[in-house]
């Protein structure tokens, strides 16, 4: 494939992605990875490095504009990122060591968890968005714990730290869906980097679709996350639970 048609069309996908990223609060580096493999052939490991590259960016604006629509617990969040750094270096050094097949699988599996988990959620009924902004006080030190596993969820995956998070906020914590997935985002972005020059360093990156993706991806965030906070919250998380389980379908496919 010529470098210019890998180019552009890498850079409709991360259009594509960065939308749905920015409905979801994910990064799109979930989707990212399994049409990695799918249509450039990649090796779990390489396409999750690769994903790395694209997500950074879209993690950032979509952080922004999360942010703009409901202030962050900035405490929380830096707690959680110090905690996610840690042990996503730990994560990505398991991960390197993986077969590629087995790494997948083990994706596949923990996406379909995390599906289940949301289309249950989203039968429950709405709780007021407001919670975002003020959610029931808790310890710091639970935000150790989220941080510690969004960091080795990211490491060992590339990316879903802030899939792992986004439960454990909505749930243990009581934040609603939409303010979950800004603080979650929050945590991950330290973490990332840490994840992007570990795969680097072992030459798992593809520059020239990571790029690509990467800039297609930013455009299209702050109209995913306006989309966001119109959705009703139950409606938000079934399309989440859904856009999992078709990620997981691609993983088993591709395996």
């Amino acid at each position: 494939m010529d470098w210019y048609v890998l180019a552009a069309g890498c850079l409709v996908v991360g259009a594509l992605i960065g939308f749905t990223g920015g409905v979801l609060g994910i990064g799109g580096g979930l989707l990212a990875i399994p049409l990695l493999g799918l249509l450039l052939g990649m090796e779990q490991q390489m396409a999750q490095g690769t994903a790395l590259v694209m997500v950074l960016p879209a993690v950032l604006m979509t952080l922004r504009q999360y942010n703009r629509y409901s202030k962050l617990d900035i405490q929380a969040a830096v707690i959680g990122g110090m905690a996610s750094m840690v042990f996503t270096w730990i994560g990505a050094q398991i991960a390197l060591g993986l077969d590629p097949v087995l790494l997948r699988r083990i994706y596949a599996v923990f996406i379909f968890g995390i599906s289940i988990f949301y289309f249950h959620q989203s039968t429950r009924k709405r709780r007021s968005r407001s919670a975002a902004a003020a959610p029931p006080s808790r310890h710091k030190g639970w935000f150790v714990l989220v941080g510690g596993l969004a960091g080795l969820t990211g490491g060992v995956f590339g990316v879903g730290g802030s899939v792992m998070v986004v439960p454990l906020l909505t749930t243990v914590l009581r934040y609603s869906q939409t303010g979950a997935q800004g603080l979650a985002l929050s945590m991950i972005v330290p973490s990332t980097t840490v994840a992007i020059l570990t795969y680097a360093w072992h030459g798992q990156v593809t520059w020239l679709a990571g790029l690509p993706l990467a800039l297609g991806s930013i455009v299209m965030v702050p109209f995913g996350v306006k989309l966001a906070y119109a959705l009703p919250e139950p409606r938000l998380k079934l399309i989440f639970a859904c856009m999992l389980l078709v990620i997981m379908m691609l993983l088993l496919f591709k395996v």
